[in-house]
């Protein structure tokens, strides 16, 4: 009887042995750079792609996706639904308080004397509507002094104001190139011309606004129709509506005015708040982590859903967002099994000033433990394209990591990680807060010179190809992340 259970014993030994001999080995073949799952993760995302259904869906069906405005919404209930078909754990909406939203129901702006034409212009976010429609002749302030504009206070009441000079510097270039060759680049915002008046707008705007101005119109600084438009959730709503023009027709209005042979248009801008629901929503997902060990470890991707008005939101930032959804659907489709979570967050607030991975990051990593599980968090935005790299924000250690990362992916053109870092995204937060966060290099050709925050950001800018090489990408890096054995510390950690 004892020898009977000395041997159950050691065949339960002997198949407890097996079982956790064969869950490393399983680890173990699926970690560190997992030749066969990389090229499972390219076979997938290359072969069986859904990316650019994905991004038509966004960029066609929805479209722009301003952040507080029903379109939004749409898109992130879609992005939920999405996430719970391709099979991931627990897809939801989180809120956080934003503020009232914002949608435009109708706008006209038409030169009617001394001819007709239709003129390209866009209602900057959050702006009051017209009273109704408001025609006359327009009243060009553009070159005078704030003294000047206030004795002019009767002309001024109803009326149609010109508030800039001719626009005379435009947005030519785009930034330069990260991620080509060796040599240190800037990686900042590249500074934009912008509209020029002699009396500055912080103090035009009020003037107008006592004076009981109709509607007030300044120029784009972008060439051949193409109008940058953004805004301001707290504007008021007694301001002055104001509208953007594109700067070769403004240009026009001005210097009719100027030479005393003012234009007549009709202006009409139907525009309303949204107050029912003061929240904004990211959108969050996961596949879950299989080493007990490690498993309470998080991996984030991430990209903003939310977009400007004035176009599709294509490059800014359609693309980044479908490769995400598309980089989590790669790695539950070919059955990844990750040793840490990987989460998907796609946020709402990012044009407005990061507010949606902001309250992410203050809701979920408010303490030093909470921090300790991130072990990395990835971005994809700025740019169009293909992916290059990562920008490294001056983490030497990471950068290392990365660059072994990144060599199974060459053949698709990604080229190298740059020390440098970059702002104005949504990995700022996670830095700000001592965690590590990265974003990707993508290409910059007639980005900021045409597409970014612009009526020009459609569709057709990126090409099926470049979206499924960025998914790709992004879930290349994920997996890696997840079930690398080295550990990645904030630059500031080191």
């Amino acid at each position: 009887m004892q020898s009977v259970r000395l041997m159950n014993r050691i065949l339960l030994l002997a198949s407890v042995f097996l079982i956790s001999l064969g869950v490393a080995r399983s680890f173990s073949q699926q970690r560190g750079g997992g030749d066969d799952i990389v090229a499972r993760i390219k076979a997938e995302g290359l072969q069986r792609s859904r990316v650019l259904a994905l991004y038509r869906t966004l960029t066609d069906d929805i479209g722009a996706r301003l952040t507080g405005s029903p379109a939004h919404v749409q898109a992130a209930r879609w992005a939920q639904e999405r996430f719970k078909e391709f099979g991931m754990t627990n897809p939801h909406l989180e809120p956080y308080e934003f503020g009232r939203g914002w949608e435009v129901d109708g706008i006209s702006v038409e030169m009617t004397e001394p001819r007709y034409q239709r003129l390209t212009a866009y209602a900057e976010a959050w702006t009051p509507s017209t009273k109704g429609v408001v025609t006359g002749k327009v009243i060009y302030v553009g070159d005078k002094t704030a003294a000047q504009i206030q004795g002019m206070a009767g002309e001024l009441r109803g009326a149609i104001i010109l508030t800039h000079l001719p626009q005379a510097d435009w947005v030519d270039h785009d930034r330069p190139q990260p991620g080509l060759n060796d040599q240190p680049v800037s990686t900042g915002n590249p500074a934009l011309p912008g509209a020029r008046s002699t009396t500055p707008v912080d103090m035009l705007m009020p003037i107008l606004q006592r004076a009981g101005a109709a509607v007030a119109l300044r120029p784009s600084p972008y060439r051949d129709g193409t109008v940058g438009v953004t805004g301001n959730r707290n504007t008021a709503t007694d301001s002055v509506p104001s509208i953007i023009v594109a700067g070769e027709q403004y240009n026009i209005l001005a210097r009719l005015a100027a030479a005393g042979k003012p234009a007549s248009m009709r202006v009409e801008l139907r525009a309303r708040y949204i107050e029912d629901d003061r929240n904004s929503y990211n959108v969050i997902a996961e596949i879950p982590g299989r080493d007990p060990a490690m498993r309470d470890q998080v991996v984030m991707v991430g990209a903003h859903l939310d977009s400007w008005h004035t176009a599709a939101g294509a490059t800014d930032n359609a693309d980044g967002a479908a490769a995400v959804l598309e980089a989590m659907r790669i790695l539950q489709a070919i059955g990844a099994q990750p040793r840490r979570t990987i989460r998907a967050a796609l946020w709402s607030g990012e044009e407005e000033g990061l507010l949606g991975s902001r309250a992410y990051v203050q809701q979920h990593f408010a303490t030093p433990a909470q921090r300790e599980q991130l072990y990395v968090y990835l971005n994809d935005d700025p740019g169009s394209g293909k992916t290059l790299g990562f920008y490294m924000e001056g983490n030497r250690a990471a950068k290392t990591i990365f660059d072994r990362w990144l060599g199974p992916l060459r053949d698709l053109g990604a080229s190298r990680n740059i020390l440098e870092g970059i702002g104005s995204t949504d990995h700022v937060p996670f830095n700000e807060a001592g965690m590590p966060g990265f974003n990707v290099i993508k290409d910059f050709d007639s980005y900021d010179a045409r597409t970014r925050h612009t009526n020009a950001d459609y569709s057709e800018r990126l090409s099926e190809n470049e979206l499924k090489e960025s998914a790709i990408f992004i879930a290349t890096f994920a997996w890696q992340a997840a079930v690398a054995d080295e550990k990645i510390l904030h630059s500031a950690a080191k």
